[in-house]
């Protein structure tokens, strides 16, 4: 088969699942991971298919989400780096506020026995790693829990981050970009993610090299909201320019 036939036969699959997975993909036309991923580089090249984690969706699935188990095994290697990296933006004391999702979490498992600091986060996973920590004041925001990310919504948890005001925010992304800005899935988490800006005087960044360019369907600022990116080397050096100038510092791993 040649390309341009089994890319035509991967945007129907696309279109029929809502998905395809690269490995999925490398198995069933008997071809590489590295073949299938160049094709599916193409067809988003195309405007065909957008590019996520793993594999791809058709164009317009803005409101496409991974589960927590699928977020927690990408790109493993590189957030458990970008986490250790973000250690050092820790106050030696104060407050922290944690967001939701998996670099975040892979921070709170790896915040030091020593640590000092009062922490809040309305995500459940980041609070389970941190509530036997003997020296975090944790503080659980309450709300609606979404299944999909473990993490409370809606209004309980905007009024509870409305009364803070913490030192630092580490804060995670489905995707940015200079043009799109932060943006995620999910207009309640959106919510939630401008309301944890809002309530801390530094906002940290966490996200692996592979969101950059992603868009998804709810914004939720911009990165210059952002005085700090940790991410991986894999962010090309004309996209760290371009974060570099509109005001965020960005640090490679």
């Amino acid at each position: 088969m040649y390309a341009p036939e089994r890319q035509q036969q991967i945007l129907r699959l696309a279109r029929e699942g809502g998905r395809v997975d690269v490995l999925s993909l490398a198995e069933e036309f008997q071809v590489t991971a590295e073949t299938v991923r160049r094709d599916l580089k193409a067809l988003d090249r195309a405007g065909l298919v957008r590019r996520v984690h793993g594999g791809a969706i058709p164009a317009g699935r803005l409101d496409f989400e991974p589960d927590l188990a699928e977020r927690e095994s990408t790109a493993a290697d590189e957030k458990d780096r970008i986490a250790l990296a973000a250690l050092a933006e820790l106050p030696g004391t104060g407050s922290v506020i944690l967001d939701a999702g998996s670099t975040v979490a892979r921070l709170a498992a790896q915040l030091p026995l020593e640590s000092r600091l009062t922490v809040v986060t309305h995500a459940l996973p980041v609070a389970a790693r941190l509530a036997d920590h003997p020296g975090i004041d944790l503080h659980l925001v309450g709300g609606r829990v979404r299944h999909r990310t473990r993490a409370a919504v809606d209004a309980w948890a905007l009024r509870a981050y409305g009364e803070i005001r913490a030192d630092v925010v580490f804060l995670g992304t489905n995707g940015f970009s200079p043009d799109g800005g932060l943006t995620t899935p999910d207009l309640a988490e959106a919510a939630v993610k401008r309301a944890q800006v809002a309530a801390a005087r530094r906002v940290v960044l966490l996200a692996d090299s592979a969101k950059h360019g992603q868009e998804h369907f709810a914004r939720f600022g911009g990165l210059a909201d952002v005085d700090l990116l940790i991410t991986d080397t894999g962010l090309a050096p004309a996209s760290r320019a371009a974060i570099e100038a509109a005001g965020t510092e960005v640090r490679s791993v």
